[in-house]
């Protein structure tokens, strides 16, 4: 009888990898899994600022992360983004970009790493997964309902 979960040999591979946000034809990939992802729930990033990641699935990509020097927390990056195609979710994407937006903050010398969601449960898990902790900041940057995450690296 065959386990309803893939076995490694069968399960697709994915690729994470660090982009150059600058170059515009990955600014346009960048800018399209934006809008599959997050339609019209968030204003289009500027990938010329920060540091930026592709996920793909046979050299297609699927999905995205963002991380920026945070102007709300001292010495930190803030995890400006991710998103992961519906068709490849669940697959623990999103974790994986995590720990590589935690090894490029460690790389930049930040002490922890911060974000938040709003009315988003499966993002909020992935968080609590990867170890973040929910905090309040001093000075709040969001909506009254947003859940704030912080994650100390150093």
């Amino acid at each position: 009888m065959k386990s309803a979960g893939l076995s490694l040999a069968e399960s697709p591979a994915y690729r994470v990898r660090e982009v150059d946000g600058q170059d515009e034809e990955v600014a346009d990939t960048l800018a399209d899994l934006h809008r599959l992802t997050f339609f019209n729930g968030a204003c289009l990033p500027d990938f010329d600022r920060g540091q930026w990641w592709l996920t793909c699935h046979e050299a297609r990509p699927v999905a995205f992360a963002g991380l920026l020097p945070s102007t709300h927390a001292c010495n930190a990056g803030y995890i400006c983004r991710v998103g992961v195609l519906k068709k490849h979710r669940g697959r623990r994407l999103q974790l994986r970009l995590m720990r590589a937006m935690e090894a490029r903050a460690r790389h930049n010398g930040w002490n922890c790493v911060v974000s938040d969601t709003t009315d988003n449960p499966a993002s909020a898990n992935n968080f609590i997964l990867a170890g973040y902790r929910l905090y309040l900041p001093l000075t709040p940057w969001a909506y009254s309902n947003t859940l704030y995450w912080r994650k100390i690296i150093a």
